[in-house]
């Protein structure tokens, strides 16, 4: 059942092909559909037959075949229409994430890495290091944020679509690691450093030695983050009172907004070729 297929595939990454016998692009796919859940064996991959699951493929919006839509925590993230082999696979690998960021498994139950979620080209820092940017800290590949001229940082990170953010982790040096750290959302520009000093923060965090240490996950007022579209750091000073902070690893965990309403799926629940 597509229902079932959902529920319990919980944060992975759910590709669905919605296709029909008579369609000739869906037969030339298929094959290729099939390579591809062999090769990104944490996905799930279900297909479902239109003309036997009417009401599903209408409740999804699916008017061409082969229609595929992506989902993580019963979120309908993206969709592809056609058959194109190359463009199925770029969509996959853009949301079924690395497992080196932490995509693949999340540290608080019912919630996701959001890092395939970040919009990189709508994000930004101030007073980065020419050589230790942003991008270094998105990741885990062993690169660094450092701030230049100065221990401050603002640093502005935007998403792809609405998202809830219950926590996030930062990770860093005990000494040059970030204290005191602002939280803003929703800014409908890049904070100045003068702003983000004077303007009341939605939470600040005092983050400690053994929290940056051990990159563990610092929970927030999760009932302020429900609707976030950009999130702003600022990075106030630092442990060692030095001119350079340094960001070894930045992540968020939350989930997308808009979830599924399952309730559309009950009427055709348990109908023959609903899955697999």
């Amino acid at each position: 059942m597509f229902q079932t297929e959902l529920s319990t595939a919980g944060i992975k990454l759910v590709v669905v092909d919605f296709f029909a016998t008579w369609c000739g692009p869906c037969q030339k796919i298929a094959p290729v559909f099939e390579e591809m859940a062999r090769k990104y064996p944490k996905a799930i991959f279900v297909k479902v037959d239109v003309d036997r699951c009417q009401e599903t493929a209408a409740s999804n919006g699916v008017t061409a075949m082969p229609t595929f839509l992506f989902f993580r925590n019963k979120t309908k993230i993206d969709t592809m229409r056609g058959a194109d082999p190359g463009t199925l696979e770029e969509k996959i690998k853009k949301w079924y994430g690395s497992g080196e960021d932490g995509d693949d498994e999340s540290l608080v139950k019912g919630h996701m890495d959001l890092s395939s979620f970040i919009d990189k080209s709508g994000s930004e820092c101030l007073n980065e290091a020419d050589d230790h940017g942003l991008a270094d800290a998105l990741t885990n590949k062993g690169g660094h944020l450092e701030s230049d001229c100065d221990e401050q940082l603002i640093i502005s990170i935007s998403f792809n679509q609405l998202v809830k953010v219950h926590s996030l982790r930062i990770s860093g040096p005990a000494d040059n690691g970030p204290k005191t750290v602002k939280l803003f959302i929703n800014q409908p520009k890049t904070l100045d450093f003068d702003s983000a000093d004077s303007m009341e923060a939605v939470q600040i965090l005092e983050v400690t030695p053994e929290l940056l240490q051990d990159g563990a996950v610092i929970p927030l007022r999760f009932v302020k983050f429900q609707s976030v579209s950009n999130i702003a750091l600022f990075v106030k000073d630092n442990h060692s009172g030095s001119e350079k902070t340094q960001i070894d690893y930045l992540g968020f965990i939350g989930s997308p907004v808009n979830a599924t309403n399952m309730s559309e799926f009950k009427r055709v629940a348990g109908k023959k070729g609903e899955a697999h």
